[in-house]
């Protein structure tokens, strides 16, 4: 159906250039608010109406003469209804639907997807301070950063795939001195015992290892323990690689990848800070006042400017933030995404302005920011909040443990990145069809059923006659299967991933609705392959959609 489309698209533009010359390059299908109104719709009378000095629905009018007298038009559709004040609504001929079921066959793991664009975009997510494992909130991060990186790839991008964290400064010597004392014999609860302290029983482990003069190895670091209690440096560095490695256990466990880990710290060992700081100075928008260096951040619509320097010579944590932008221009990304929590909203416009005042070059509006809530975790119906191990919070191993990959994937996925989400693990390990991937991935899983019973080569469905595909549930599946790549191209355009569950799980409740209207193994051999072809597909559609979200599409259930 995406070549009909594209015919249809191409006859609907050249008819609004003969009514307005040069209006077809804005011609665009919707998609009706109601099935009832056909398949799909045209605002185009209305846009037009104006400019021609006409009634849309004369305008309408003509344009649905032009449109069936096309070739293409004629060929494809059934009947162009004019509604209201000038809606155009287009019904598709069964056939037209029923090109789709051949396009997925023939593009099989690249359907939905867009050739290579010869663009790249750098996604930054997780990005936690290597002080301890990573929480629900982490885990949230994950799943959209990974989610938005493959809805990317779909649209042609080169994905780079970004960690970020601070390998340095007050967490990091909290870090160490927890560690220190629980290495000495100093547990929480001791008169000792800091007040800012960590509390985990990871804190533990990592004590117990480092005395053990241990080896850690993590995606980025390995480093050998001293075992010297009053070794505070080497305590510090054993830390991090063992929290460094804990956590890429946490993203193996996940399926997450990163192509590369970025060191807050380098910034500084390579000047990359100081010349940021320098670049902003020569831009003349900075200024010195009470012993501080402050930057004109109002200049770019900051609510009040923004100290960089503090005082004690020590910068504030936008300035490295600055830096690490300029970094990733100069390193070739025009096109950048940071997935951060909420909490960092104050820092979007401080860091927007540092980076215009730097005057490198980089485009207003750079970078792109998803913020998302944290998330509640639900069971038994009452939240919890502590993990044992963790000392204060629900880890992602936890999660992960209490249900399974592809829930939490699918589950912290299913939302807008800003709103609040409750994570209920009673649902996430139902099976039953209130849970949402459960849902989908027993449709999955029940065709591939039918195709295992009817033992035929899958190939071979490429060339089924569909014509017998006829029935309203049938032809419903295949409309829907037809929206595909243009959801996939707009949740890539607005960053959410959250379109990819909605879909899948729409899609899903049309297999299982046609499945209860149409026995697919009939005897007649014409119609059985039509369906067969026709459950195939959906099958494959839906597995692609679940690679997006990066969920298994498994084959028994």
């Amino acid at each position: 159906m995406l070549h009909v489309k594209q015919e249809l698209l191409a006859s609907l533009a050249a008819s609004l250039d003969k009514l307005s010359p040069g209006a077809g390059e804005k011609a665009a299908f919707e998609s009706p608010k109601a099935a009832a109104h056909g398949d799909l719709a045209s605002t185009a009378a209305m846009q037009l109406a104006k400019p021609l000095k006409q009634n849309p629905r004369q305008v309408a009018e003509s344009l649905k003469a032009d449109l069936m007298a096309g070739p293409a038009f004629q060929q494809w559709v059934e009947a162009i209804d004019i509604a209201g004040p000038g809606f155009i609504n287009i019904r598709l001929k069964p056939q037209a639907k029923q090109a789709v079921v051949r396009e997925v066959l023939a593009a099989g793991e690249a359907f939905g997807s867009r050739p290579r664009n010869g663009q790249h975009v750098l996604v930054e997510f997780v990005s936690a301070n290597p002080t301890g494992p990573l929480h629900v909130g982490h885990g949230r991060q994950a799943a959209l950063g990974d989610a938005i990186c493959n809805l990317y790839a779909t649209q042609g991008w080169d994905v780079w795939r970004e960690f970020y964290y601070n390998d340095a400064g007050v967490q990091i010597a909290t870090l160490a001195t927890s560690t220190q004392l629980r290495a000495k014999g100093i547990k929480p609860g001791d008169p000792r015992w800091p007040e800012q302290a960590y509390n985990g029983d990871y804190i533990q482990d990592i004590a117990d290892d480092f005395l053990a003069k241990k080896t850690v190895k993590s995606d980025d670091r390995e480093y050998t323990a001293s075992g010297d209690v009053e070794d505070l440096e080497s305590i510090r560095l054993f830390a991090v690689a063992y929290l460094r490695h804990e956590q890429d256990l946490d993203l193996q466990a996940f399926s997450v990848r990163f192509d590369s880990y970025f060191l807050e710290s380098s910034l500084y060992t390579s000047g990359k800070v100081e010349d940021a700081v320098r670049r902003l100075q020569q831009s003349g928008k900075t200024y010195e006042q009470d012993g501080a260096l402050w930057l004109k951040s109002t200049d770019y619509g900051d609510d009040k400017d923004r100290v960089m320097r503090k005082g004690d010579g020590s910068y504030t944590y936008f300035v490295p933030d600055v830096a690490y932008h300029i970094d990733k221009w100069q390193r070739g990304f025009v096109k950048v995404v940071n997935i951060q929590g909420t909490d960092h909203h104050g820092t979007i416009a401080r860091v927007r302005a540092g980076l215009q005042a730097a005057d490198v070059g980089i485009p207003q509006g750079y970078p792109d920011y998803v913020l998302h809530t944290m998330v509640r975790v639900m069971r038994g119906g009452q939240e919890v909040k502590l993990s044992k191990r963790a000392g204060s919070y629900v880890t992602l191993r936890d999660l992960i443990e209490w249900t399974s990959k592809d829930a939490v994937r699918f589950f912290l996925a299913s939302r807008k990145a800003d709103t609040e989400y409750s994570f209920d693990v009673d649902l996430a390990v139902a099976k039953n069809n209130d849970n949402p991937v459960y849902y989908v991935q027993y449709a999955h899983a029940r065709i591939c059923s039918v195709l295992a019973n009817w033992g035929g080569d899958v190939a071979s469905l490429k060339e089924a006659d569909l014509s017998p595909l006829q029935s309203p549930p049938a032809l419903n599946l295949m409309l829907l299967l037809a929206k595909y790549p243009d959801m996939l191209a707009d949740a890539a355009r607005d960053l959410a991933p959250h379109d990819v569950t909605f879909y899948l799980r729409e899609l899903a409740a049309a297999y299982h609705s046609y499945y209860d209207a149409e026995r697919i193994l009939v005897d007649d051999e014409a119609v059985k392959k039509a369906r067969l072809a026709l459950v195939a597909a959906t099958a494959r559609v839906l597995h692609n959609g679940l690679q997006v979200l990066g969920v298994n599409a498994p084959q028994k259930m």
